[in-house]
């Protein structure tokens, strides 16, 4: 069962969130609650503060105003071990690999979890072999990124970031530098982290992708929250004109 979004405990819960870069107010009071094993995708359009609220949820960014906790933890940028701690519980997925060109797809996804939580070696190598057979690489332990099409190298970091054991998994526009015969393997593996109970923060412009694993989706427009609600709501019965334009355009 979904923790209710308004439920005291959930697992992500930001109050007030505010995030300027310079004189502009990207985030302008964000308030979202994401419960355990939920899966929310966030849409609008460019500029619109998605990315830059995931990436204020994983520390990547500080912002001005607001709270964000995780699984109870507040985000503290000046206390360097709980920030350590808190990348620990947060995996994110950027829309570029960013994989290490120098090592196999199997020592790309080792390398947290021996460097970070001091695993050993062969417990690591076990590990990461059973990640990749989880996302459909089994075989490939040994090749080289540059000896693996976009799709496989998106679907070996996937694996490096579960190589952490995340509490939630936040992915931004995974699939937007990708060919699009290469999208639905990728949509396939995060389909399937959803069905196993992972808990999903999902940035992204594949709306029939939304629609079919999200619990809620939420529609951000201007730095806000502007609605949000089930897929059928937020897709069939928008209540507003600024998202019933942005659904408009993506049909045009």
């Amino acid at each position: 069962m979904t923790t209710s979004p308004n439920s005291p405990f959930a697992l992500v819960d930001i109050r007030g969130l505010h995030k300027s870069f310079g004189a502009t107010e990207v985030l302008k009071g964000i308030d979202l609650q994401v419960g355990r094993k939920e899966v929310v995708s966030i849409i609008g359009k460019s500029g619109s503060g998605k990315s830059t609220l995931l990436r204020c949820i994983n520390g990547l960014e500080t912002f001005e105003r607001g709270t964000l906790t995780v699984d109870g933890q507040a985000l503290q940028h000046g206390d360097a071990n709980a920030m350590r701690e808190l990348r620990q519980q947060v995996g994110m997925i950027f829309q570029s690999f960013n994989l290490f060109p120098h090592l196999s797809a199997g020592r790309n996804v080792m390398l947290a979890p021996t460097l970070v939580k001091d695993l050993p070696k062969e417990e690591a190598k076990a590990r990461a072999q059973a990640l990749l057979e989880r996302v459909g690489l089994g075989s490939l332990f040994d090749r080289m990124p540059d000896q693996l099409s976009g799709g496989q190298q998106q679907r070996v970091a996937i694996a490096r970031a579960l190589a952490m054991a995340p509490t939630v998994l936040l992915c931004d526009e995974i699939t937007s530098a990708l060919d699009p015969e290469l999208v639905g393997e990728v949509l396939q593996v995060v389909e399937m982290l959803a069905v196993d109970g992972m808990t999903l923060i999902l940035v992204t412009h594949e709306m029939a992708f939304a629609r079919k694993v999200s619990d809620r989706v939420v529609f951000m427009h201007q730095g806000l929250i502007h609605e949000a609600g089930t897929p059928d709501e937020i897709f069939n019965r928008p209540q507003t004109p600024e998202l019933r334009q942005f659904l408009s355009a993506l049909r045009d």
